[in-house]
């Protein structure tokens, strides 16, 4: 799963990166499971091991990421490069930008591509994403008590469905898993590719973070990943929903109403550094036909 475009995996609003990420730490030995967990539980471990396996082969996109919060409705085409991910603000609540407005893109991405040191910084924080990310995806499989559902239509043809629980011996290995302890749901997967498709989970309790002071997500909050093929056996997630409610750092109050969409994917035909992406999207039209269907469409509904 390629989460680093996303504004937000719920963690990330409440506590910054540990000092020791996931991806440096050894993966816990598997807990024991009976004979009627091991098929569920085997199949989610082969699909986690696809997708880490898939962030590190991944191809270089050209997409457009659509965020709707509670403040505003905002579209960007983004280029993936080896220096980190370059994107143009290119519609605010469904509309072009002014001539104005696009004119200080313009700047803003030039002073980008005479300032490196900034892409740099950028590049770091989406290592450290994708890093915390994975470590999340790798507890997947030992976290959870996994039923199977049977098949389910999904946009590949026929999913596998399984609802999760937490498992109760489950030990997370540091503050961000504790979202594990509390979170059940559904997870669906393609069988033939053996991907993960969906992940809808919800709070069935309170989560604390270091005993409560850093942060608190309260019983009853959403999650909703859906991702899919966008051409030559590339994935991408291709929707995010939050809707969580908590309190951070004790006394601040905490609401996320979240939702990000990508689309018009397409592959790059060779791998670009920052500073040609940045001439790419400066001679970009704007994918004009793009923003005329956006104008017209609501906005999602929140779970």
């Amino acid at each position: 799963m390629r989460f680093r475009h996303l504004a937000g995996l719920f963690f990330f609003f409440l506590i910054p990166a540990a000092p020791g990420t996931f991806a440096q730490q050894a993966p816990a030995a598997p807990p024991q499971s009976s004979a009627a967990d091991e098929a569920p539980v085997a199949l989610v471990r082969i699909a986690t091991q696809n997708e880490l396996a898939a962030v590190r082969e991944h191809t270089p996109l050209r997409f457009q990421l659509r965020k709707i919060d509670d403040r505003r409705d905002t579209t960007r085409e983004i280029i993936e490069t080896r220096n980190g991910d370059v994107a143009r603000l290119i519609a605010v609540n469904g509309k072009p930008l002014s001539p104005d407005a696009m004119q200080a893109e313009v700047g803003r991405l030039e002073y980008l591509r005479e300032h490196p040191e900034l892409q740099e910084h950028r590049r770091k924080r989406e290592q450290e994403d994708t890093d915390r990310v994975n470590g999340i995806i790798r507890l997947l499989p030992d976290a959870f008590l996994y039923r199977d559902e049977g098949m389910t239509p999904c946009p590949s043809g026929q999913c596998r469905r399984f609802t999760f629980s937490p498992k109760p011996d489950f030990d997370p290995p540091n503050l961000e898993a504790n979202i594990l302890r509390g979170m059940a749901g559904e997870m669906w997967i393609d069988p033939g590719q053996q991907r993960i498709t969906r992940i809808e989970g919800h709070l069935i309790d309170d989560v604390d973070f270091g005993w409560g002071v850093l942060g608190r997500l309260h019983k009853g909050g959403t999650v909703l990943l859906e991702q899919s093929e966008v051409g030559s056996h590339q994935w991408a997630i291709t929707r995010l929903k939050l809707n969580l409610t908590g309190r951070a750092l004790l006394v601040k109050s905490l609401s996320i109403q979240l939702t990000e969409e990508e689309s018009s994917f397409s592959p790059l035909p060779s791998p670009v550094d920052f500073r040609q992406a940045i001439q790419m999207l400066i001679h970009s039209d704007g994918s004009s036909a793009q923003l005329a269907g956006l104008r017209d469409e609501p906005a999602p509904a929140q779970l």
